[in-house]
């Protein structure tokens, strides 16, 4: 009775949860239900197929090894002892029987049903139409169709190794096989039986060897992935006559039905066994060691070149724009003039620094909270000028412990408010941090861009589905706070799952396992219960067959606050190309930062950003769009669930097509292939082989032993050429390269991230030559913290009651060679952290800049008489050299650290008037002391070591 209910109720519970999950995926709309129900299906399809196969197959051989047991047993002691076992199952065999082939059912079934993928994409396969290099077989066939041959070739070995090993047992126990006694140990027929048995697992060898030389696709055994000189000309036919020898031995197998005794299927499988040491082990061994080591290269140079190709094209770096980029030491206004456009558009605000910021001026209550790290996007300024803005939106955490209960957590306090928005370039004169163009609740904004009107206009301020939105609540049920002393709103959207049936509370009652959902008079028909709510977890869910992003990002468009989210198609099974762990390949140092998901540690060696999804912040619609339409990937995908991903001209259109502006190319798809260009911006198989150009992403300068982010930016890379101009400013993705074991800048990547561009997406590689030594951004933080001028104002003593934190340092091309520019904040040593800007650096040729206004810093590191565009940093006082009388140097260090001291007593107080005052008092008094350092030496002052390009010998 009580094994009855447990099971009855496990039972309910296995239905509830497959009730609440079709209800979810009815709530996304556009058909999302497909997707639960087509896997659904599918998994009870090869639930039922693989557990009724391997049953009835186990149990066939099992009763067919039951009937052909001997009906004359001789008397032993063995039998004797079997007698007892036989005495005791045979009144029970059926139940023993019935119990046994459910249990290799089940556990069958339950592993079958967890291949739908392989199962979906085999069905569903698209051609690539491209032909792999050894075999000359469509890709397709790799990337779909092998996987699921070896799924099925594996569940034969699974099947007929149990059918031998249970026939064995009944042969057994019933006598027909002996272990002790004279003569034959196996009657005539047992021996046919499981000759036949065995001859089957044989055959299956011979058809393994055979899938074994397309397997060859992924060999490991040579200098790259992929068949290489010992694969082809050992490994390749010696599995061609491995296959032919298995297929011997078996029919060996078959013949000794009809012949007593197994020497002549025993000589057939000794010679598989040898051959297969020999031929399958030893000929390759011998041939890698004594033909392909000595003369590597010449052996394998063109398996090589097929890797590097297949790499290159599976991780969609074929067409990376390579340059070569040889700085100039110190280029000349001219030069410097035409990248003018650079200078307003450098970001000093750091969002990874500056959530602390956002929450202390705009929480406005101690139950919201913003993204860490904050998002990157661009909006039009006054003058519709785009302009990398800083944004996030405010986020709930919950009620405050004075309203905690269960109301006020799941129907009162429900969801987020407002979007907040502060320009990169900009930063505010009197409290040194960001201007914001969109704040406050109820939500305001600069009334700026489109025909005067606010460009940040949304119509549902309200966020229900966020990044850090409640596990679940139900809406739709009060009056739910919107903020604090502000209107309250009542849900009126279609997101979530309506609560009205009786079934429906019950089932959501055991799936939160609380029972307030059942008791609860507040909750009526029209009450929704909204879960799931993080945008990259729901499109996760919603689109299985995708890997998505790791960032996902708010914009406002269309009125409405609107979750980007990147997905990808993936694969390992593209023949030739390099596999990569997904997630160690996409870790740097915002990974373990809250807003940042990580990415699975799954192998790959193919990966396109095939889908734009967007997911409402009011009503969680969730809505894919094909970005890549040609990938075939993704048409395989969109033929096992139709309906679900729209063309990519729907997002052109969607919300007023303003989120099309917003689109950006994905960080995890940048990061994968700035680290396979670390060695595949190598294409010759010569210069491959020897890895002397071989490089490495660098380790962030502002963290210990992590690799340093990409950063979005926009910038003007330099011509194509020597004649034409710099290209106009884009945004773009953007990381730096050092070399292998060294921290010398060797390269500079950028992905074009205007979706309004026709280079959209274009990868450029700028490479500097080997003979040029530029400092990497390690070495350029080492020399901005050891510079003459920097070092007396941040180096901190002991007990200081402010801190000096280091943001992003930024690498840009510039005036024909390289700026670096990094903010650096100062923030309380103690209490409430919230950095704002204290000073900017600045490099470019053989200079160092240092001010608190990056206009100021600029001007000391160019040459004299060099124009300098305004920059978005708000200023209200002059930034040259101060004209005070100092009679020594050590007097105008004395005036730095007083002024130093003035600026960090009025920050600790909070006092943001006297911060401004004194961090004007500061910059003239550092460039009061590089005067006098000046006057002292009778010559400039000359800066600590700078990425300055030197040749080297």
């Amino acid at each position: 009775m009580l094994i009855t209910l447990a099971v009855v109720v496990a039972l309910f519970f296995i239905a509830t949860g497959f009730w609440t999950d079709l209800l979810w995926y009815r709530s996304l709309g556009d058909g999302f239900s497909k997707v639960f129900t087509t896997q659904l299906r599918t998994r009870v399809m090869l639930f039922f197929l693989g557990g009724l196969l391997m049953a009835a197959a186990v149990g066939v051989n099992m009763v067919i090894a039951y009937r052909l047991r001997p009906a004359y047993r001789p008397v032993s002691v063995e039998q004797q002892g079997l007698e007892r076992y036989r005495a005791a199952i045979d009144p029970h065999r059926r139940m023993v029987f019935v119990a046994l082939l459910a249990a290799i059912g089940l556990f069958t079934g339950l592993s079958s049903a967890g291949q739908v993928g392989t199962w979906l994409a085999f069905t569903n396969r698209t051609s690539f139409g491209e032909k792999d290099a050894q075999f000359g077989m469509d890709v397709s066939f790799f990337v779909f169709t092998y996987p699921f041959l070896r799924l099925i070739l594996g569940f034969l070995f699974v099947l007929v190794v149990l059918s031998i090993i249970t026939a064995v047992a009944v042969h057994y126990l019933y006598g027909g096989l002996r272990l002790q006694g004279a003569g034959d140990k196996a009657s005539p027929s047992a021996r046919a039986h499981l000759s036949v048995l065995v001859g089957l697992f044989v055959l299956l060898k011979a058809i393994a060897y055979w899938c074994d030389r397309w397997g060859l696709a992924y060999s490991e055994r040579g200098k790259v992935t992929g068949p290489g000189y010992t694969d082809v000309n050992a490994v390749l036919p010696a599995k061609t006559i491995l296959a032919s020898i298995a297929l011997i031995c078996a029919i060996l197998f078959f013949v000794n039905i009809w012949r007593r005794g197994m020497m002549l299927p025993g000589v057939g499988f000794g010679l598989m066994v040898l051959s297969a040491i020999l031929i399958g082990g030893v000929y390759p061994l011998l041939i890698q060691q004594f033909q392909v080591k000595p003369n590597e290269l010449a052996k394998e140079r063109p398996y090589i070149e097929r890797n590097i190709d297949a790499t290159r094209d599976a991780f969609g770096v074929a067409g990376v724009d390579e340059q070569n980029y040889a700085p100039t030491k110190q280029p000349d206004a001219k030069e410097v003039e035409k990248y003018s456009a650079t200078i307003p558009n450098v970001r000093l605000l750091d969002p990874t620094l500056l959530s602390p910021t956002f929450r202390q001026n705009q929480q406005l209550q101690g139950f919201y909270t913003f993204s860490d790290p904050l998002d990157i996007d661009r909006y039009p300024d006054a003058n519709g000028d785009m302009q990398d803005t800083l944004v996030a939106v405010r986020e709930l955490t919950g009620p405050p412990p004075s309203a905690s209960g269960w109301v006020n957590e799941r129907l009162t306090y429900t969801h987020g408010y407002g979007f907040v928005a502060a320009p990169g370039n900009r930063v505010d004169a009197q409290s040194k941090g960001p201007v914001y163009t969109a704040s406050d609740m109820p939500q305001s904004c600069e009334v700026a861009a489109k025909d005067g009107e606010c460009q940040f206009a949304i119509d549902k301020p309200q966020v229900y589905f966020g990044e850090q939105s409640p596990a679940y609540s139900i809406v739709g049920v009060q009056e739910e706070l919107d903020f604090p002393n502000g209107p309250r709103t009542v849900y009126s959207g279609t997101g979530g799952v309506r609560m009205d049936s009786f079934f429906n509370r019950v089932a959501y009652a055991m799936k939160f396992r609380d029972r307030n959902i059942l008791l609860s008079g507040n909750i009526k028909e029209q009450s929704r219960i909204l879960y799931d709510r993080n945008p990259r977890e729901r499109v996760q869910k919603a689109a299985p067959w995708l890997t998505v992003d790791g960032n996902a990002y708010p914009v406002v468009a269309g009125g409405r606050i609107v979750w980007v989210v990147d997905g990808y198609t993936t694969s390992s099974g593209y023949p030739y190309s390099e596999r990569i762990n997904l997630q160690d390949t996409t870790f740097d140092s915002n990974s373990e930062r809250p807003a940042v998901g990580r990415q699975p540690g799954a192998e790959v060696n193919y990966i396109r950003n095939s889908v734009k999804a967007t997911v409402d912040a009011y009503d969680g619609t969730v809505t894919l769009y094909a970005w890549d339409e040609n990938d075939p990937v993704l048409k395989t995908w969109r033929k096992a669930f139709p309906g679900t991903v729209k063309a990519k001209n729907e997002l052109q259109k969607a919300f007023g097509g303003e989120v099309f502006d917003h689109i950006r190319y994905p960080e995890d798809l940048f990061k994968v292939q700035r680290s396979v260009l670390r060695s595949y911006h190598v294409t010759d198989p010569s210069s491959f082989y020897d890895g002397q150009d071989t490089w490495q992403v660098p380790v962030d300068p502002t963290e210990t032993g992590v690799t340093e982010p990409p950063f979005y930016l926009t910038l003007q890379m330099p011509s194509r050429d020597d004649e034409s101009e710099p290209e106009k400013p884009a945004f773009s993705l953007t990381s730096t390269y050092v070399a292998r074991n060294g921290t010398n800048l060797t390269g500079f990547l950028a992905a074009n991230s205007d979706p309004k561009s026709e280079n959209f997406g274009e990868l450029r590689l700028l490479q500097v030559p080997r003979e040029v030594s530029i400092l990497g951004p390690g070495q350029m933080q080492n020399a901005f913290k050891g510079n003459d001028k920097v070092a007396p104002v941040l180096n901190r003593p002991a007990g200081s009651t402010t801190q000096v934190v280091y943001g992003n340092l930024l690498t840009l091309p510039f005036g024909g060679g390289f700026m670096y520019v990094q903010p650096v904040y100062q923030q309380s040593a103690t209490g409430a952290k919230f950095p704002v800007l204290g000073w900017v650096l600045v490099s470019f040729g053989d200079q160092i800049g240092f001010d608190t206004t990056f206009e100021g810093a600029l001007k000391q590191v160019l040459q004299p008489g060099t124009k300098v565009p305004e920059t978005g940093q708000d200023t209200d006082t002059p930034t040259t050299p101060g004209t005070g009388s100092s009679p020594s140097v050590q007097q105008a260090i004395d005036a730095v650290k007083q002024a130093f001291q003035e600026s960090q007593d009025a920050l600790k107080s909070g006092d943001l008037k006297k911060y401004a005052e004194a961090q004007d008092k500061l910059s003239q008094a550092i460039n009061n002391l590089v005067e006098v350092q000046s006057r002292v030496e009778d010559e400039p002052a000359t800066p600590a070591p700078t990425p300055s390009p030197t040749p080297t010998n």
